[in-house]
């Protein structure tokens, strides 16, 4: 059944595309649910700005940031009815739409830098999960990087065993399911758009995510204790309706590509100082202690959360896992 809040989007729909040889301009909506001000949403700015000087005004790119649009349940929905035409989600939301390969990326300690990743984004795995999309009537576009998570709550975070008991947020992934499982957390599935609000009134007692995400969305304001664990990955598909995208004319689609393949560049140099940046403004803002870890207590966490690997192998599949384990380091 269709969700009311896609029937309005999709009325406005049933018109034929504007051939982009007529003065009006191609509309391609592009949602994403975090701030402008994060890498994805500099990234989404800086695509829209491309690509629209790249097609001389016969393409107009509208950017609806922080779910504006769509939350996350909704917006992978909507894409596929064709109510908006670029999401950029992460890995994560990919697993309840039937697509458990792409929680690959959740797992933990899998990736150890930039290089590393991109073994696995810019060669064959990152071809094929592309493709797996199609059967879903979407296309892969670009992947675009935001860096490692780490761990906020009102209790200093030390040890995993200081995790025990805590109810903490994460995306509908049932690697992140395990992961916390993993080191004795209660995790909650909740929307991003939830989380600030859900910190400050407790109905959650943490969350895991980058640094940028955290500090642009004000939670490091109702979170007491940061420790930076780098213990996972956040990274972002940037996909495309399959049917818009193919019936786009060639020479459009071709100015959009070299547009993407830009603003995938920017996203990916910036991303590290955005976090970097952004949990220097946490440390200083004095709201939310900043702790690093020992390198015994970095061995602690990795040795609490790497037999994950082993507990959702077979979701992800073996054979995939033990690629990526192998692209990683490089073989």
């Amino acid at each position: 059944m269709i969700r009311p809040f896609l029937l309005a989007a999709l009325a406005l729909l049933a018109a034929p595309m504007t051939d982009a040889s007529a003065q009006s301009p191609v509309v391609i909506k592009f949602s994403h649910v975090v701030a402008r001000d994060t890498p994805k949403g500099k990234a989404a700015d800086k695509f829209k700005e491309l690509a629209e000087a790249a097609t001389k005004g016969k393409v107009k790119i509208e950017i609806y940031p922080n779910s504006t649009l769509y939350k996350d349940k909704e917006e992978l929905e909507a894409l596929q009815l064709g109510a908006v035409q670029i999401l950029a989600p992460s890995m994560a939301k990919f697993g309840p739409l039937g697509l458990k390969e792409f929680e690959l990326f959740d797992l933990p300690y899998l990736f150890s830098d930039r290089a590393s990743l991109e073994r696995v984004t810019q060669g064959q795995i990152g071809r094929d999960l592309f493709k797996k999309l199609e059967a879903k009537g979407i296309s892969g576009l670009a992947y675009w990087d935001n860096g490692f998570k780490v761990m906020a709550s009102n209790r200093p975070m030390h040890l995993p065993t200081d995790m025990k008991g805590l109810k903490l947020r994460i995306q509908a992934s049932k690697v992140l399911d395990e992961q916390m499982r993993a080191i004795s957390a209660n995790p909650q599935v909740m929307a991003f758009s939830e989380v600030y609000q859900a910190l400050q009134t407790g109905v959650v007692d943490g969350v895991e995510n980058v640094p940028s995400n955290l500090y642009t969305q004000k939670m490091h304001e109702v979170q007491k204790h940061l420790t930076v664990t780098n213990h996972g990955y956040i990274g972002y598909a940037v996909i495309v309706n399959k049917k818009f995208w193919d019936a786009l004319p060639a020479d459009i689609r071709a100015q959009l590509e070299g547009a993407m393949k830009q603003a995938t560049d920017y996203a990916n140099k910036i991303a590290q100082q955005e976090n970097e940046a952004a949990l220097e403004s946490i440390r200083k803002s004095g709201k939310t202690a900043v702790y690093m870890p020992t390198d015994a207590e970095k061995a602690e966490w990795r040795k609490a959360l790497l037999p994950v690997h082993k507990t959702v192998e077979d979701r992800i599949g073996k054979e995939l896992v033990a690629a990526a384990v192998k692209a990683v380091a490089g073989k």
